[in-house]
């Protein structure tokens, strides 16, 4: 394959899952964030565990387990993979009225659980958005990115801050 040509296409420019069946199997790693950013009355609800819809966190947290399980299901050329883990964990910023989201993903396979994480922290991030709109349509879903991959032909990769 040409370093200037994408994986996901053949010769004739049509789009195709890339064949991994001689990739070799091997511990993948990867870790996504992002926030979600809502007024101060919302914020404090959420706080207080007052979000009429229910447990916001706990929601969200087994929202993005399972978006994370489907990733084969939702991007079409995604290989299925079977998850060892995922983890979804999220931090309360008062100062910014956020809501921040890290995922966390390991499978042993032929590869990278990179869009695990991503569709984790985006499902995550767009269930709150839901149980939060009833009670302030300002929100803000931003900044969801890769943050750590390791595994894989290509090793380690961390953003630089």
């Amino acid at each position: 394959m040409n370093k200037n040509s994408f994986s996901h296409l053949n010769k004739k420019g049509r789009a195709q899952m890339v064949d991994i069946s001689s990739k070799a199997m091997t511990q993948r790693e990867a870790v996504a964030s992002g926030q979600v950013i809502i007024g101060p009355d919302a914020f404090n609800l959420l706080v207080d565990g007052k979000i009429l819809k229910g447990d916001v966190m706990a929601v969200a947290r087994i929202a993005g387990i399972m978006a994370a399980k489907k990733v084969g299901c939702l991007i079409p050329l995604c290989h299925p993979l079977t998850l060892q883990n995922i983890e979804i964990d999220f931090t309360l910023n008062p100062e910014k009225n956020a809501i921040e989201i890290l995922a966390r993903a390991k499978a042993k396979g032929a590869t990278g659980v990179e869009m695990e994480v991503l569709t984790a922290v985006s499902i995550a991030a767009l269930t709150i958005y839901d149980m939060c709109k009833s009670r302030e349509k300002n929100i803000t879903i931003e900044k969801i990115q890769l943050d750590y991959k390791a595994g894989g032909k290509s090793g380690t990769w961390k953003r630089k801050i």
